[in-house]
């Protein structure tokens, strides 16, 4: 059996990226076993985050982590997850038991500029849903490579509405 990707309180997720009055926070579930191992949102390589906002803001994906973080906090985006830990072995969401949710309504205290919550996929968006954050938010398709419905083309149409 593979060992866990994440343990309550021994391996939470990554801290908030968010720069001078974000707008925008963008939320996903938990990071994938990668991104932990990277300390970076959407470290798979297959995860098509990175590739959506090449297409919406010009961020080259090949830039290091650090350069397209920055690049992408200019845009007034900040970057998070709902759960700050949990219970799960590989990095499917499906797989997630456990869960402790993230402080996400101090965040947005502490960033009051923040006017709407993007949720990455539909599991990010029904452990939000829990929280009952009255801030208008909107469930946009997974850019996880489990999730291939859809093209990256009509990923990056529904991605669109994350331009400020």
């Amino acid at each position: 059996m593979t060992a866990p990707a994440c343990n309550h309180g021994e391996n939470p997720g990554l801290a908030p990226i968010a720069g001078r009055d974000p707008e925008i926070l963008i939320l996903g579930s938990y990071p994938s076993r990668q991104s932990l191992a990277k300390s970076e949102y959407y470290g798979n390589p297959q995860n098509q985050f990175w590739k959506i906002v090449e297409f919406l803001f010009g961020i080259d994906r090949s830039l290091p982590y650090t350069v397209r973080s920055s690049l992408l906090m200019e845009h007034r985006i900040a970057l998070w997850d709902v759960l700050f830990s949990c219970a799960r072995y590989g990095s499917a969401d499906t797989a997630i038991r456990d869960p402790i949710p993230n402080d996400i309504r101090g965040f947005l205290v502490g960033h009051p500029t923040i006017r709407c919550i993007v949720l990455n996929g539909n599991t990010a968006g029904r452990y939000y849903a829990r929280m009952n954050i009255s801030l208008p938010s909107t469930v946009l398709p997974s850019t996880s490579p489990a999730y291939a419905r859809m093209t990256i083309a009509e990923k990056v149409q529904q991605w669109a509405c994350i331009r400020t």
